[in-house]
């Protein structure tokens, strides 16, 4: 397989990536909190050895997958009626408490247990301010969350619901739809702005996305049809040298 061949190769890999990635923000259009997630490419040059290469052939030019990120912008935020659910307007996350460790979320999907403890979709209780687990009891049936994440009823407050956040964004490690692990210590938000009764929507754009999948689509085929190209050139050039020659 010639030089032609493997770039071509290295290009279809890097948009195979691309792919996947975009499918999981279509896939995720709906969900709560979450953030579309952005391929980071780059040029990965190999300088040809030899001193009698010609010009413009010293170099080949190969794709390189480097990384992916995470587009943080926040999605809108629509009212849901429900006292549980909690949009955050503005930086940070909400923690919760998994089997594996403290998790963040911008999901804010919330219920409450029979014990009154609050939590995620998945059963992972919310914590408050003090990292301890949010629990409101059933006599706090009616309850308010002020735009501090201060919880109150008609007896004072319970307490504060918790909002952190991490220096850089983008070493957060996503697990499953909405929670993202974090891998630097994370700090309270001082000045939280809370929103009950509302949720934050997915920032995915549905149009812009599915454009995107079809263009990586149209270049993935491209580069196919460069591979078998190049390998039919190959092929044909081999059986014109191995031909027996003409009598």
């Amino acid at each position: 397989m010639d030089s032609t061949a493997y770039i071509a190769l290295s290009r279809l890999d890097v948009l195979k990536r691309g792919l996947e990635i975009t499918a999981n923000n279509l896939a995720n259009e709906n969900t709560d909190g979450f953030k579309t997630s952005r391929q980071l490419f780059s040029q990965y040059l190999v300088h040809q050895k030899g001193a009698g290469q010609i010009s413009g052939d010293k170099e080949q030019v190969y794709a390189q997958d480097k990384a992916t990120f995470r587009d943080t912008i926040q999605g809108p935020l629509r009212s849901t009626g429900n006292p549980t659910d909690v949009a955050i307007n503005g930086e940070g996350y909400f923690a919760v408490r998994t089997t594996q460790g403290v998790r963040l979320t911008r999901n804010g999907q919330f219920t409450r247990r029979l014990d009154g403890t609050i939590t995620d979709g998945s059963g992972n209780p919310v914590l408050d301010r003090n990292s301890r687990n949010l629990v409101l009891r059933q006599e706090n049936e009616d309850f308010t969350i002020a735009k501090d994440g201060t919880i109150s009823t008609q007896d004072g407050a319970l307490g504060m619901l918790g909002v952190v956040t991490v220096k850089n964004p983008q070493t957060l490690i996503a697990e499953g739809q909405y929670l993202l692990k974090p891998t630097t210590p994370t700090q309270p938000v001082l000045t939280p702005e809370l929103h009950q009764a509302m949720l934050e929507s997915s920032n995915v754009n549905a149009v812009s996305e599915t454009t995107h999948l079809v263009e990586i689509q149209r270049d993935y085929d491209l580069a196919f049809q460069l591979i078998q190209t190049e390998s039919t050139r190959n092929q044909n050039a081999i059986d014109k040298i191995t031909a027996e020659p003409a009598t």
